[in-house]
């Protein structure tokens, strides 16, 4: 049998010290008299940091005086009643001193040490930082975005751009992957008018565009900004590193010039290193579309009947629904996908 009904009376009913009987009779059974209670532990004033004790404090242990229903809830909020200053009889600890040492700041504690973090600060978005957001809630507001996933095999990409940054030209820049990738944007886009273009949504006009003007998102100590490198159907692989490398460091030194910051026909936007395994970009209005190169990881491809770890990526993309059908973002993709994972192509027919 156990204790079914515990009671909780107003009165001296509650003192700790009335004494039991040696040994009660309960429905012909024997409680054996309370174990002497522990000593109270002194209680610091709420000024001064009290002393995070040693052990836990499950339920049941009495290391102060309070109901049972008391002690549920301070266990609950991770309170150790030693703490807690009680104002009921003999020092007991009444719900509402458990309210007032929460209302006063008093220490609390999840079971097993972890305390809660409190704090913050309102930080007014304003500047360079508050256009960005406009425009990326304009972008939204206004186009109705579909993206779109690819995986891409850049195994022979990468050998190629080792090979060329392990024996440069004379003068050449380092090659990271973005002038691969943008060259093979210039080779694609020829066939996708309607992609390499800018939306007047207002007048319902599509402005399509020859020449590549590329977007560059990139991050700054002020916010995200994107400067342009114009003309990328003209510029050699060599050419687009060094422009790439001098309109980031104008943009976060900024120095950019207001005619570098506008113009684009295409984004590429990436997160360099970190890259991530997918992401869903924001279409930089009012442009069509957005590319976004993720990090390159090595994982198991199925080759046939083999088994090789090769080099792989993820091409996030998002389309204007309003002008690119989800068939014509899928064949656009792919053709880059074709491009990337056979380096070779990028270069036929011209002098890059």
């Amino acid at each position: 049998r156990a204790v079914l009904v515990e009671l909780d009376v107003d009165g001296e009913g509650n003192a700790l010290e009335a004494a039991l009987p040696p040994e009660a009779e309960v429905r012909g059974e024997t409680i054996p008299p309370p174990a002497e209670p522990e000593r109270e532990v002194a209680e610091p004033s709420l000024g001064e940091a009290a002393p995070k004790p040693s052990v836990d404090f499950p339920l049941g242990r009495k290391q102060a005086f309070a109901a049972p229903a008391t002690r549920r809830r301070a266990y609950e909020l991770g309170i150790p009643l030693q703490f807690v200053p009680g104002t009921g009889p003999g020092g007991r600890i009444l719900p509402s001193d458990l309210d007032d040492f929460i209302a006063a700041g008093g220490m609390t504690r999840a079971p097993g040490g972890l305390s809660p973090r409190t704090g913050g600060q309102d930080i007014r978005i304003a500047g360079l930082r508050r256009r960005i957001a406009e425009r990326m809630q304009e972008a939204k507001r206004r186009i109705p975005h579909i993206s779109y996933v690819e995986e891409v095999d850049v195994t022979e990409l990468e050998a190629l751009r080792a090979e060329m940054n392990a024996c440069p030209a004379e003068g050449a820049p380092r090659l990271t992957l973005l002038p691969f990738f943008i060259r093979a944007l210039v080779r694609a886009l020829p066939e996708f008018a309607q992609i390499n273009a800018r939306f007047d949504d207002d007048e319902g006009v599509l402005h399509t565009s020859e020449a590549v003007h590329v977007g560059i998102a990139t991050q700054t100590p002020a916010g995200l900004m994107v400067p342009v490198l114009r003309h990328a159907e003209a510029m050699s692989l060599a050419e687009i590193a060094r422009e790439i490398g001098r309109l980031s460091d104008a943009a976060r030194a900024g120095t950019a010039k207001r005619e570098e910051l506008g113009g684009s026909t295409i984004t590429i936007t990436s997160l360099g290193p970190l890259g991530g395994i997918a992401t869903t970009p924001i279409i930089n209005h009012p442009e069509v579309a957005i590319i976004g190169p993720n990090k390159i990881v090595e994982k198991p491809v199925v080759q046939g009947p083999f088994v090789s770890v090769r080099k792989v990526m993820n091409i996030s993309s998002s389309f204007d629904h309003r002008i690119v059908d989800g068939y014509d973002a899928a064949r656009f993709i792919q053709a880059l996908k074709r491009l990337l994972e056979h380096p070779a192509l990028i270069f036929m027919g011209d002098g890059a």
